[in-house]
């Protein structure tokens, strides 16, 4: 799953534990087939360690980090200590993601009839991982497929095991939309100002509801916080201004980041 035969300094990896000591634990790299890599006690945990089997047991995965590489004799030294939880959960979700990209990958080469290093080495060229292309594919269509050098059986194949596979996750964020008008219109004020308030944005579903004059809810739900927060705020900014360009009143009231992964 890993282009490179060695794994870098700084890189973190997906190790199982092979063998412990009472002085060390020796792991396998399961991102590069055949490496095998040696955690000193010094670097399994923070402070001192009376046994080393109350930190890491046969069989165990483990994110570690690369101290050092020596190629010539085979030698990769690791850190279980320099890796934090945040970072230990990421590394897992990538590689977990990487395995299934990869079972995804040998199924399309084999509905196209061309080997599975055909189709990763071309998407490696580009996206440098193999999980990558099916989001593209599910999000930006056959887009993804640029400087690619893919053929059509191939890309009817990927793009089937992505729609088939992929569940892009998608958050919403909401909150209410005080907009006043004391015009005669001011009812047909409102009307323009809630239909401003639903802007066509890529990849972002806009719901307004009534909740009683004057109050209106805004539910935003995209692929990500950062591009629902900027299209809610972008989706009540327009409202409001409909309004006070009328002489009315607008106030926008987000609710707390809660809004819910799905």
């Amino acid at each position: 799953m890993n282009e490179r035969d060695w794994p870098q300094t700084g890189e973190l990896v997906v190790c199982t534990v092979r063998d412990v000591k009472d002085f060390a634990a020796f792991v396998a790299l399961d991102e590069y087939p055949g490496r095998e890599g040696l955690i000193p006690i010094s670097e399994i945990a923070t402070g001192w360690i009376k046994y080393i089997r109350d930190h890491v047991r046969e069989g165990q995965k483990v994110v570690c980090k690369v101290l050092h590489v020596d190629t010539s004799r085979g030698h990769i030294d690791l850190s279980l200590k320099d890796v934090n939880e945040h970072q230990r959960r990421e590394k897992i979700r990538e590689w977990k993601n990487e395995s299934k990209a990869a079972k995804w990958i040998g199924f399309a080469a084999k509905t196209a009839g061309v080997p599975d290093e055909e189709i990763e080495n071309a998407v490696y060229q580009k996206y440098g991982d193999l999980y990558s292309i099916f989001e593209d594919i599910v999000t930006r269509g056959d887009s993804a497929f640029q400087k690619t050098g893919l053929s059509d059986p191939v890309k009817e194949a990927l793009v089937t095991v992505a729609h088939e596979n992929v569940k892009v996750p998608r958050v919403t964020v909401s909150g209410n939309l005080v907009l006043t008008s004391t015009k005669p219109d001011g009812v047909n004020i409102i009307r323009r100002a809630l239909r401003s308030a639903e802007p066509k944005i890529q990849d972002v579903d806009i719901e307004l509801t009534y909740l009683g004059a004057p109050l209106y809810r805004i539910k935003v739900t995209a692929p990500d916080y950062k591009k629902a927060e900027k299209a809610i705020e972008k989706a009540a900014a327009a409202a409001i201004g409909v309004v006070e360009r009328a002489d009315g009143e607008g106030k926008f009231v987000k609710k707390p980041k809660s809004g819910k992964a799905t």
